[in-house]
């Protein structure tokens, strides 16, 4: 049974009561789980291998200045959907992380394709299998992620969920976040190390 086949034979949802309520702990936790998206052609799926947590109070963060009709998603309780598009071109999936009226939320930064490769490709109009979910912006256009899902709640199946791991991690490294100006010195980026679909420079996944 090949790796893709193992990971539907077991996916099940996250329980939000699994889900830390801390916005460090959360990017941390999802290392290794599954992004399941559901579309009218199958199911497309990839595991978590980096993430970048902006935390209560964070600079960087879309939750700092308060809650506004853009960002009230990040507001509420851990485990539902904020998605925004950055730069004007490209949708960003973050996953909210602390109780509900706390904007905080993690940045799923990178996944490794499972299931439904070929409509990965498609949607993406590329063939090389390393770059299909390696970014942000990539993998919300891999699994064709819009502001349709934003709010949706992650921890029970629907179009967009999140489900448990398929096995072990494995080690999980800590860098600075990327490309940002504010707090950009904080280590609260996660990633699994020795994975090819991590995204970011080298010097940054020792």
């Amino acid at each position: 049974m090949n790796a893709a086949a193992v990971g539907m034979a077991i996916r099940r949802p996250l329980a939000r009561s699994e889900l830390p309520v801390d916005t460090v702990e959360l990017a941390r936790h999802l290392i290794g789980k599954l992004v399941v998206r559901e579309l009218p052609e199958g199911v497309v799926s990839g595991r978590i291998v980096e993430t970048e947590a902006y935390v209560v109070g964070d600079a960087a963060g879309h939750g700092y200045r308060g809650m506004t009709r853009r960002n009230k998603s990040l507001f509420l309780e851990r485990g539902h959907a904020y998605v925004y598009l950055a730069y004007g071109s490209s949708y960003m999936l973050n996953v909210s992380s602390e109780t509900a009226g706390i904007g905080a939320g993690v940045l799923i930064r990178a996944l490794e394709p499972r299931e439904g490769v070929p409509i990965m490709q498609r949607n993406r109009n590329i063939m090389r299998l390393r770059d299909l979910a390696r970014g942000p912006g990539r993998l919300a256009a891999a699994l064709r992620i819009d502001p349709s899902l934003d709010g949706l709640d992650l921890c029970r199946e629907g179009p967009l969920w999140l489900a448990g791991a398929a096995g072990e991690a494995g080690e999980i490294g800590q860098s600075i976040r990327i490309g940002i100006s504010k707090e950009a010195d904080r280590p609260l980026r996660f990633y699994l190390r020795n994975n090819p679909f991590v995204s970011g420079p080298g010097s940054l996944n020792a």
